[in-house]
């Protein structure tokens, strides 16, 4: 959800050397993105007019996030655990169809995937800005590992996120190898 008529927004996401970029970010980011939200989502780059529906960025990084906790998931299983999972996070229908098409081709056919959502440790490695503030912010990263066996660790409780008024939303992941 977006603000009230049309906002102009700057958003800025990377900090010191966290992330390396690779050439995939859409549309271009130089320094942050800034465009103008429409109450229904939509995003306008205001120099060239273009329409986006989301920002896009794919990148290398190195920070090392821990498996402490979380979940371990048979392949064939994992369509239904990020459905529900997702849902728990408080991503949109929409939104968890995104990251379903793109990591389930990925993961489904592992025999178990170890899984973890970091939210805090990775807010603080990957930190964002966003002008104006939002009143809400979701951000959920996975990470995984594919295991040729099941294998045992806490479960993480995942946090629930409200979504009240201009809220932003940032979802992705990456495969540990």
């Amino acid at each position: 959800r977006t603000p009230e008529g049309r906002t102009v927004l700057h958003y800025c996401k990377f900090a010191g050397d966290t992330v390396l970029f690779s050439t995939e970010n859409e549309p271009a980011y130089e320094n942050g993105w800034d465009v103008v939200a429409k109450p229904d989502g939509t995003l306008t780059d205001p120099e060239t007019g273009r329409e986006f529906y989301c920002l896009f960025w794919e990148g290398e990084s190195h920070v090392r996030y821990a498996f402490d906790e979380g979940f371990c998931v048979a392949g064939g299983d994992t369509r239904a655990f990020l459905e529900e999972a997702l849902a728990q996070l408080g991503l949109t229908d929409k939104e968890a169809n995104e990251f379903i098409i793109y990591w389930l081709p990925i993961m489904q056919e592992n025999p178990y995937n170890v899984i973890t959502f970091h939210t805090d440790d990775y807010a603080d490695a990957v930190p964002l800005t966003v002008s104006p503030a939002p009143d809400s912010v979701i951000r959920g990263f996975m990470t995984f590992s594919a295991s040729e066996k099941q294998v045992y660790l806490p479960e993480q409780t995942l946090p629930q996120y409200a979504r009240n008024g201009f809220t932003v939303v940032e979802w992705g992941g990456g495969e540990i190898r």
